[in-house]
């Protein structure tokens, strides 16, 4: 397989054989989740970190249980009770992990680029749990997933990522992997939530839900992030989903065979109508959540191959 990351911080610097090497090692991992007996030792006798900076239960959830799968010790670092809370920098962190010689380190962080930082002062792989406004690797690989085996493909299709783009690394990452698999993106949502320079995107931009709906193959709808809004981004949230919340009348205008798709966690009766969340013949929220274990696994393995490799290496050199 071909994936040559010696990190995983983002999708922009991945080419398209890298997020096929994913995909397809995360199919096997789909069966294996399915099976009675679900554990594998490819990640015996390597440590795994998660440090969230940021609340999130089913991220945190998903990479420990995806570790613990593949047979990694894995350790949940409280960084509400940590020296991070008493002062210490990011850098003086890095340092103490790293001493603690860890092979794999999944960060959450609020800030963008503080994994990057991070993953600069480690000897371990580093895998982006999502950071500030940035990106959410995993999350478009695992949304990425759950559109191959719903369509079939993951090219030439048309798909709408609907409302807060602008607070969202989720649709950050997936514009660009979407992207560059070759298909047509929408984005979808009031100009108080576009990103500036959204028009730079290489993509259609549109306010009015059934307009950008129109044909659809993919409707993907974002949390509205209210914790990331400073000042009044929509007037409310009633007149929100008025305007932009998928329901039926809206999702009509898309194709007959559209699958809808939401990150979590929902905010029903704002972002989603909550009988389009559950209908089981649109909705693929729930194979996302069943996606994300086996990408994630999919991940950690090809990086903890290249970390064994580079290792390798030099205790080889080391030799001679």
């Amino acid at each position: 397989m071909s994936f040559r990351a010696r990190h995983l911080l983002g999708i922009e610097h991945l080419a398209q054989d890298e997020i096929r090497a994913v995909l397809d090692l995360a199919e096997r991992y789909v069966d294996l989740n399915r099976r009675t007996v679900k554990s594998s030792d490819v990640l015996a006798g390597m440590t795994q970190i998660n440090m969230f900076f940021e609340n999130s239960t089913r991220t945190q959830a998903s990479f420990e249980l995806a570790g613990k799968r593949l047979g990694a010790d894995v350790m949940n670092m409280s960084v509400a009770q940590s020296s991070v809370k008493k002062g210490e920098t990011l850098i003086d962190t890095a340092l103490t992990l790293n001493a603690m010689h860890p092979d794999l380190l999944v960060v959450r962080h609020p800030n963008s680029g503080a994994v990057n930082l991070l993953a600069s002062k480690v000897n371990c792989a580093v895998l982006n749990a999502g950071d500030g406004k940035h990106e959410h690797p995993t999350q478009a690989l695992l949304d990425a997933l759950t559109i191959r085996r719903a369509k079939g493909r993951i090219q030439r299709l048309t798909i709408a990522i609907c409302g807060d783009i602008a607070h969202s690394r989720v649709a950050r990452s997936n514009l660009i992997l979407l992207g560059k698999m070759e298909n047509r993106i929408r984005l979808i949502g009031p100009p108080t939530l576009m990103p500036s320079g959204v028009a730079e995107f290489g993509c259609e931009v549109y306010d009015d839900m059934r307009e950008g709906l129109k044909g659809a193959d993919v409707v993907m709808m974002l949390r509205l992030q209210k914790e990331r809004m400073d000042g009044g981004f929509i007037p409310s949230e009633r007149e929100y989903y008025h305007r932009y919340g998928l329901d039926a009348d809206k999702l009509a205008v898309a194709s007959p065979e559209a699958i809808v798709m939401h990150p979590g966690p929902m905010n029903r009766g704002v972002e989603i109508d909550g009988e389009i969340a559950d209908d089981i013949n649109r909705s693929v929220i729930q194979d996302q959540v069943e996606m994300g274990v086996a990408v994630r696994m999919a991940c950690m393995e090809l990086l903890a191959r290249n970390l064994r490799a580079e290792r390798g290496a030099k205790a080889v050199g080391s030799m001679v």
